[in-house]
This record gives C-alpha cells, structure tokens and sequence, in this order.
C-alpha cells in the first residue's frame, strides 16, 4: 500500500470558507504486486493511477448554452492610442501569471537536490519564461510557518518532514531544511530566468528564525525578489497557531518584530522587501490597514498580497469535518464558464488596488487556482480551467494586481499546472500538464516583455459575460486583444465572430485597422476536454506525455481585414480564445524565435532525447573551474565541499531521465 505525503494547499474561497491545508493525506493504494522501482508489469495496469486526484478519470458535460443566447455577431469599437482611452490598468508584464510551490513538495516538483533537477519542470518553465522575460515562483505555503534551516540532515536530504508533531487540525507538518534548497534554487536560475519569493518563519516571533533569508541574500542574489511575512494569518486562530484573542492588532505588532530584526541582522543585505499581509478574506484588507499597517511598515513592505480562491471542495476531501454535503463538480462546472467568476473574485479588493499604488507597492494575488480543498475533479483539470484562468487572470491585471501565481501541491489535487509521475514511475512515464498552464503562455504573449502594457475590459458584446474581451495597450498604442469563447458548440451553436474596428467613423481618431491581423488560438473540442488542449497548433501533450516541451507545428492564422469597412472579423470557436496581434510588431515582441530544452547525459535513450548547445553549458555559472573544490553528488560521499557564498554549484553537467525524472546538474560545487 502506497501512502504518499501528498499536500493540499488550500486557500479560502471568496464567500470566507476556512483554508484548510492537508499533509499525508492516505487512501491512495497501489495494486499488490506493483514494484517500488518502475517496470513493464507496473505500466502496463495503470488503472490504480486514477485513484490519485491529479490523474482522475471523471469528465463532466458541458453546460448547457445559455438562455438566451449571447449575440454571436457583434462589433467592439477600440482607440488605436491609450491618451484616448479610460480606465486602462497600470503598466503589466508578461510574467503577470507566475507559479507557487509548497515548501514541502520541492524535491517532488523542483529537484532532490542541487544537483539533481527535475528536466521537465526546467523545460516547462522555459516555455514561459521565453515569451514572457521570465517566471516568477513562490516556494513557501503553510509549511514555511514551522521551517527551519539546518546544517544537515540524515542521509544527506534536503527536507525532512517531522508528522509526529503535525500541528493541529490540518496536520501540517514541521519542516526542516538545508541550504541544498537554497541552491537548487540558484541552479534552476542559472538555466532558466526564474525568480524567487520565499517565506520567513511566522510562528513564533520570540524566537525568530531568520536563516533562511540570510542564506537566500547570499545565494540567489538578484534571483530573490521577495519574503513572505505571515501565511494567511487571519486563520492562525482557527487552526490553533496563535491564541484566541489574536487580532490584526497582534498581527501589526508581530510583523514589526520580525521587521526590527531583519532591519538589525547583518547577514541580511537586502531591505524594503517583504510580502504581507496575505490574509485570505477572514479579515478584510481594510481592517488590517486600519492598524496603521501600510504607513508604519511602508518602508519594509514591496508587495501587499491576498490569497484566495474562488471556491471549496471541502465537504468531498473531510467528509467527517463539518463542511456538509459533498459538492457535485458537475454543478459548479458553469460557474467557472463566465467573465462574473473572475470579477467576483477581484471586486473585494478595488479600494485596495488603488492604496498600493499610492504607496508604490505591488498587488498580487499570492495564491490561486480553482478550488481550495484540492479542486474539483472534472472542472479543475478540463479545458474550462484554462478559459476561466485566461480570464481571471485578464480581470486581475485590468483591476490593477500586479501579478498572480497558481498553487502546485501534490498528486492528491486536481487543479495542478503540472504534475509529476507517482516516483515508481518516473522512469517510465512523463509529467501531465493540466489544462490551466495553458493559461500561463496566453497571458505571457498577451502582456509581452516591453514591461508597458496596459490592459482594458471592454465589456464586449453589451458585457456578456460569456464572450468577454480585452485590449491591450503597449507603449501607449493597441497592441493585442484577447477574445474568449465560454461556450461548446452544441447543434451548430456556440461560435462567434467579433468584428474589431480600430479608431475612425465618429470616435476624433484616424482609422487605425491594418490590413490584417494575426491571431493564435487555445483550442479544445469542448470545455469538458481534459487531455486534446493546443495553442497556436501545439500540445504538451496529454496523461503521462510531456517532457515540458510544446510538440507539434505552430499554427498562427492570418485574418486578411477591410481597411475601407475599417473592420477585422475575427472567428471565435466555441469554446476558445483568440489572441489577436494588431500588427506584426506586437506579435515579435511575445513570439519566442527558440526555447532552450535540456538533455540527459547519465542516462542513455534512443528515443524523446533533447539537446543543449555544449557552450551554454561551458559558459552557464558566468565562469570556469578554476579553484573551486570537488565534491560529489554519490551516494555514501560528502556533501559537504565547500561553497563561496553568493554563488551556486557549479553548472558544469547535465544530465536526465528524459521521460519524467531529473537533470543532473554539475558534479562541481561552491
């Protein structure tokens, strides 16, 4: 029997249920006779697998269309130049969509260690970061409230989870940690352009654990870009981390302890950089505010953040806690299938938007997807997932959030990005990739890398809010729009034709639509689909598939326009989202001309091997061997050669299992 330590991160919804996290979560079972390493007995029954979350086999129906039917033929008018349009966000970057990982899971999604990378987090991670500058992923979650970084740990590990001592009632366990963590960090942004925000240890600030970001100022550098200070702190009480009468008055007081403390560590080179306060709607963001927080701790605080999520499946994941009924997915299926999802979820915070601009603070939602409590099988994992985060994340940057990243947990959750095959088949099987990280390469060519883009709802179609649209300003001038499609074809119904006009007739601008326009689709034959998700003609590729590269020919359509109509027609399948380029330099600006994928060298395949250019390998730390000790990455030998402080181990090799495991990066440590 197979009881994985599989973790739920879950946040609370935006009606204010309780976020509730899970660790060793058990009524996952293998078959008996299924081997603890991979081989063809263990592959070729692999119908245990969908008793894991990640891999389940529900599929839902599609909704039904609405009644009555949006207009399927409609016209949005848009300003060719920004001066002349209200209401348009602050300037956005394509990183907007980031990821975020329990600490507790790292060596599962990242690495085992710094030498050891999982190959195809590194190449899923490159499709993102090469249309959009780079990525931005959060390590930290409940668990980073009881982490400690120390020395070393048995058998060399980089994690180790203490269960005895789960705290109460969500059993999270008490992490302890090295600083490998820290440089298998360093390493991943030695190949790929990610970086980092880590939390601080909350939990008890009369003894103050602090390591973790001396460590990370010192390794990552410019790699680090924030540390979180308190977890969802409104929760501390409900889940027993703090005592009854703990407020937001105490929490005010707590942050400037730890505050006080960093400002006084010396080993801490880097200030003015902390995200907080991270509540999940249990308090209001005003109610903290009126603490005095933002004009008390202006000068710490780089980031205010929420984190929040639109929905539960509680009752299903604690059928014996109270939470009621278990929630059929298929019942809240439509309720992802609407531009009203995502504006719900972002109106609670418009009077706050505009306070972190005033103070010069970004505002992000810091933790996301679709369902606390592990998602809805079904609706999670379906291609409704992308349309629904596409928009969403549309919403947030249009409401003025500067960022949002989309929570990974283990294999017991549905809602994962990506997720890695169960560990005694990683030699034999491929990551899956959920539908929803789909999500993360639109807005990424969407919003682009100039750093300039302002986004504006358009409120298309009489604000239907089943064909929702977006047009996105660069460098003051209509750059890219965004028309999604909520609704599957049903009897020949379902698709719809939005005829752009740029500027011209009676709005005081000169006709401004080109003569044509180029446009890539997401794409699924409905929104039930879990598996047969393309964009632009490619595929991660379905169950068990992806390496972390997109397969398949790019496919980008050329819409000819009538520049005497002053018209483009752009077609909109049902369900679907079109990304239009209004002319050809706002496509080159997003459109990645190579992406760079990683190799094995220690292990040999004949088949689904990738290549790297041997002098980014040479070249890949900024410099050579030279005076650096050894160490050694074999079992049984010291992992304890010494490091310069600030630098990374050593990229000098790669190496991979191509089908689902890790990149052996350099046997060569500082």
């Amino acid at each position: 029997m197979l009881k994985p330590s599989l973790l739920l991160s879950l946040a609370a919804c935006w009606t204010h249920v309780w976020a509730v996290t899970v660790y060793g979560q058990e009524g996952v079972t293998q078959p008996s006779g299924v081997l603890a390493t991979a081989t063809a007995t263990a592959t070729a029954n692999l119908d245990w697998i969908s008793n894991y979350a990640a891999y389940n086999n529900k599929t839902l129906t599609p909704p039904a269309l609405p009644d009555p039917m949006p207009s399927t033929a409609f016209t949005i008018q848009v300003m060719n130049n920004a001066a002349n349009v209200n209401g348009l966000s602050v300037q956005q970057s394509g990183d907007f969509f980031g990821f975020s990982i329990e600490m507790s899971v790292v060596q599962q999604v990242i690495g085992k260690n710094a030498s050891f990378i999982a190959v195809p987090f590194l190449n899923l991670l490159a499709t993102v970061a090469d249309r959009a500058g780079r990525v931005r992923i959060r390590v930290g979650g409940n668990t980073q409230e009881t982490a400690t970084l120390v020395e070393s740990l048995p058998s060399n590990e980089m994690i180790a989870k203490d269960k005895e001592n789960a705290s109460n009632p969500t059993d999270t366990p008490i992490l302890d940690f090295t600083a490998e963590m820290i440089y298998l960090m360093s390493n991943v942004s030695a190949l790929v352009n990610a970086k980092w925000y880590l939390g601080i240890p909350f939990n008890d600030t009369s003894n103050l654990r602090l390591q973790i970001a001396e460590v990370a100022d010192a390794v990552l550098g410019d790699n680090i870009l924030a540390y979180q200070l308190g977890n969802e702190p409104d929760l501390y009480v409900s889940h027993g981390h703090r005592s009854s009468d703990y407020n937001q008055t105490s929490y005010y007081n707590e942050f400037g302890v730890v505050v006080d403390a960093l400002n006084n560590d010396a080993k801490i080179t880097k200030h003015g950089n902390l995200v907080a306060p991270s509540t999940q709607g249990t308090w209001t963001l005003q109610s903290v505010w009126d603490t005095g927080f933002l004009t008390t701790y202006q000068d710490a605080i780089s980031v205010l953040s929420v984190e929040q999520y639109p929905d539960n499946n509680c009752a299903a994941a604690f059928p014996d806690a109270g939470f009621g009924d278990p929630v059929d997915p298929q019942s809240v299926f439509a309720n992802y299938l609407t531009h009203a999802s995502g504006q719900n979820i972002v109106n609670q915070y418009l009077s706050s938007t505009p306070l972190a601009a005033q103070y010069g603070k970004q505002f992000m939602m810091f933790e996301t997807n679709t369902a606390s409590c592990g998602g809805f099988p079904g609706v999670s994992d379906s291609f409704g997932s992308a349309l629904w985060a596409v928009d969403y994340g549309l919403q947030m940057a249009y409401s003025n959030f500067t960022g949002a990243l989309l929570h990974i947990g283990g294999q017991d959750v549905s809602y994962n990005p990506f997720t890695p095959p169960p560990t005694n088949l990683s030699s034999t099987e491929q990551w899956t990739v959920g539908p929803i990280m789909y999500s993360t390469l639109v807005l990424a060519e969407a919003l682009g890398t100039s750093n300039t883009s302002r986004v504006l709802d358009t409120f298309a179609n009489s604000a239907n809010a089943y064909t929702p649209a977006y047009a996105i300003y660069e460098n003051d001038v209509l750059a890219r729009m965004v028309l999604t499609n909520f609704m599957t074809e049903q009897n020949g119904q379902g698709a719809y034709t939005a005829t752009i006009s740029v500027g011209g007739g009676d709005t005081g601008e000169a006709n401004g639509t080109p003569s044509s326009v180029k446009v890539k689709y997401l794409l699924a034959p409905s929104v039930a689909e879990k598996d047969n998700v393309t964009w632009a003609g490619q595929t991660y590729g379905g169950r068990f598939q992806c390496d972390g590269r997109l397969s398949g020919t790019e496919d980008i359509q050329t819409i000819q326009c009538d520049t005497t109509a002053n018209t483009c027609q752009i077609p909109v399948p049902a369900p679907g989202v079109a990304l239009v380029f209004i002319s050809s330099d706002a496509q080159g600006v997003t459109e990645p001309s190579t992406t760079q994928t990683y190799s094995t060298t220690a292990v040999t395949k004949v088949k689904n091997t990738v290549t790297i250019d041997p002098s980014v390998l040479a070249t890949s730390n900024g410099d050579s061997a030279k005076d650096r000790a050894e160490g050694s990455t074999s079992q049984g030998s010291s992992s304890d050669a010494p490091r310069t402080a600030g630098v990374a181990p050593g990229l000098t090799l790669l190496a991979m299992f191509v089908t689902g495991a890790w990149v052996v990066v350099a046997a060569m440590r500082r």
